[in-house]
């Protein structure tokens, strides 16, 4: 008897974990771009007693621009050298720019880093876990992982996580807002749990936080976060035509398809409640002269003919 009632409890809390969702316990940081300036204090729930100390005067005195933990600093030193290495075998840099994109229906994280103008894949790492299923979220509790084009601020980097480390996509976005979609503080973060948002194993987000740390401190503004239901080939949107969240695919088409042509993030925009595109600018020098240039005019043409 009393096995069966601690199994009970022990049933409850997990139950209370899951609805609770991530972001309950986890608001480490400000739930949209726009805020990505405003004060942290009053946003993290386990607040140890290294955080004054890892936003003090010597930390900026370094150039860092992210919050860090002893936690944070500990694996991003102990991942640097190994990065170093990979990254060097790769032809990139490690502390150049970065850009993400997430593959719902193959549980995939991409991650991509710039050289010269144009940025290239570094790693696929595997999502161990995210809850409900394909299409956006629209509401807060509704256990749905997002989709969209995000953008990650230093400030949106959690080191002090109950899921190890995180860091804040960004939802709601401005098209977010415009479909008065509700909730926030989605994240990628460790533990392997979601309800919401992305979860990744410990090892793989330690990796992921290390590369995104080094590239926001080495300078990078913010990163693009790209969320897909699936990859976007025609296969793939024939296959799910009768959804109801069809029209919002061939929507997300026209971002991932200029991405595909170019190998620059699009700059993304929000028109008649809808996104819009641009032809990405990168944000160091270009390529030597002798390297191949983006045709923006070849690119317009292929993006007429898309739905």
């Amino acid at each position: 008897m009393r096995s069966a009632f601690f199994q009970l409890v022990a049933f409850i809390a997990l139950a209370m974990v899951l609805l609770g969702g991530c972001a309950k316990r986890d608001q480490g940081a400000a739930s949209q771009s726009g805020q990505n300036q405003g004060s942290l204090t009053s946003l993290y729930t386990r607040l140890p007693d290294d955080r004054t100390r890892g936003t003090s005067s010597q930390q900026r005195g370094l150039g860092m621009t992210t919050p860090q933990s002893r936690l944070s600093q500990s694996v991003c030193q102990s991942q640097a050298p190994r990065l170093q290495r990979e990254f060097q075998r790769s032809a990139l840099a490690f502390g150049a720019p970065i850009f993400i994109r997430i593959f719902k229906e193959s549980r995939e994280l991409e991650l991509w880093v710039q050289r010269g103008e144009r940025y290239y894949l570094f790693k696929k790492y595997p999502i161990a876990y995210f809850s409900g299923g394909l299409g956006p979220k629209l509401h807060e509790g509704d256990l749905q992982a997002p989709e969209g084009f995000y953008e990650v601020f230093p400030s949106h980097m959690n080191p002090w996580s109950n899921f190890h480390l995180a860091f804040n996509i960004g939802y709601p976005n401005l098209y977010d807002q415009a479909q008065q979609a509700s909730g926030g503080l989605i994240m990628v973060h460790g533990k392997r749990l979601s309800a919401g948002c992305f979860a990744m194993t410990d090892p793989v987000i330690e990796e992921i936080y290390a590369i995104a740390d080094r590239a926001l401190n080495a300078g990078q503004p913010s990163f693009q976060v790209h969320i897909f239901p699936f990859r976007m080939t025609p296969a793939n949107l024939m296959r799910h035509e009768q959804s109801p969240h069809s029209g919002f695919w061939r929507n997300l088409l026209h971002g991932y398809t200029l991405f595909e042509l170019t190998r620059i993030p699009p700059q993304v925009h929000v028109q008649n409640n809808r996104y819009a595109f641009s032809t990405g600018r990168p944000r160091q020098a270009p390529l030597p002269g002798n390297a191949p240039r983006t045709n923006v005019v070849s690119i317009q043409r292929e993006l007429q003919v898309l739905p």
